[in-house]
């Protein structure tokens, strides 16, 4: 079965742009976490940093950047700045230099408690059910696979 046809009239309409769909999505999301992480003290890419090292703690540059679809030309800086809060510390790795290791401080580790309501209340603002959220982030997560293949 083919896909079917793009209508040449509507090609170019805005609402049917899946990128603006997901950009001003993203945009809206934004607005929905920037009150709650502003008062952890940190950014939406230091949460994403975060939550990345809530799961596996003591983890090297290149494993976050890789898990976050980021360079270390960008993830340097977020790291420096969230070691300076003292939400982290960065180690040379003693068996090779070149990599740096990024640990959880005790104050990046009680951050913890503090950000377990974000879900909650980020669930509360889409007005959503749980399996529409799961099965819209699995959706999101196969486009961005596809793209990226």
């Amino acid at each position: 079965m083919s896909p079917p046809a793009l209508n040449p009239a509507n090609a170019l309409r805005l609402d049917n742009q899946l990128c603006f769909a997901l950009y001003s999505t993203s945009l809206a999301m934004s607005k929905v976490y920037k009150p709650l992480l502003d008062e952890l003290g940190i950014t939406y890419p230091q949460y994403l940093v975060m939550l990345v090292l809530w799961e596996g703690d003591g983890l090297t540059v290149s494993e976050i950047g890789a898990r976050l679809s980021l360079d270390s030309g960008t993830l340097t800086p977020l790291l420096k700045r969230l070691a300076s809060t003292g939400l982290v510390h960065r180690l040379r790795d003693t068996e090779d230099e070149r990599r740096v290791l990024v640990q959880l401080s005790a104050a990046g580790r009680r951050l913890r408690q503090k950000a377990g309501d974000i879900p909650h209340c980020v669930l509360a603002a889409t007005q959503c059910s749980v399996p529409e959220l799961v099965s819209l982030t699995r959706q999101l997560q196969q486009l961005r696979q596809r793209l990226a293949a």
